[in-house]
Parts: C-alpha cells; structure tokens; sequence
C-alpha cells in the first residue's frame, strides 16, 4: 500500500466473546495486510477491562510501532457495563497519550450480541476489528510525518 507506515503491531485481543473476538481479530489482520503489514503479535486478556494494561505493556516494550485493542463488551442487567466501558476506553487513551504509540479502540460496546455481529467481520453496519487497526495506523502516518 502506497504509504504504508510499516512496523510490527501488537494486537491486544479480549477473549471473553470468543466468536467476537476472531471476526475482530480478523478485520484488523485484513486491514494491517492490506497496508502491507505482516508483522503482527496477538496478546489475548480476558476481557475489555484488562485491555489497557495490556496496551500498555505493548506500548512500553518497544517493540511495537502501533497497538490495536479488539474486544467486546454487551449490556448486561447491572452497572458492570458502565465501569468496564468507561475504563477501558480511558484506559486505551491514556496509553496512547502516554506513550506516543497509536492505539487503536476496537472495543464494542453494544446492548445485545446481533448488534455486536453487525459490526464485525460479515456484519452489516461495519467492520470495528477493520476501522481499528486503520485508525491506529493513521495515527502512526502523522507521528511519522511529524517526525
């Protein structure tokens, strides 16, 4: 892809929706492929909330030009909804602030498992795992150009 901005990239995978988190995992591999990035580590935490710390060590080590945060959360009947998005969304941005490694946020947040399965890989509304990974990397193509 022409300007592609090259570089390994971690993709931290929560795994609590198993089904969801393959048809995200595979959208973002599509996107990061066609941009000509093959270079790719998979980190796998159990759910959204543990995603930042996840990010985190990515960012840190190194090793990683951009991370891609993948995960699933869906409404429940309590508040667990609530705190997991907040912090896993404010998670992911503080790692991106305090590293300087683009962070993608691949993280739905749904009321119900078919609005979930609209919005990955064969969905109807939108490939989330996809839109992730270029976010990520558009972010990276400014650092560079910035640099």
């Amino acid at each position: 892809m022409e300007g592609s901005p090259g570089g390994r990239v971690a993709l931290c995978v929560a795994r609590f929706y198993e089904e969801l988190a393959d048809k995200l995992e595979s959208g973002a591999r599509a996107a990061l492929s066609e941009a000509g990035i093959e270079d790719v580590d998979r980190f796998d935490v159990l759910g959204a909330f543990e995603l930042p710390v996840a990010a985190k060590y990515a960012g840190e080590c190194g090793r990683y030009a951009a991370v891609v945060c993948l995960g699933a959360v869906i409404r429940g009947e309590t508040d667990h909804y609530e705190y997991v998005c907040r912090e896993a969304s404010r998670g992911i941005q503080d790692v991106q602030l305090q590293t300087g490694v683009p962070c993608g946020f691949g993280v739905l947040t749904v009321d119900t498992m078919a609005q979930a399965l609209e919005r990955v890989t064969g969905g109807a509304k939108r490939d989330t795992g996809r839109h992730a990974a270029e976010a990520a990397l558009a972010a990276l193509r400014i650092k560079r150009a910035l640099a």
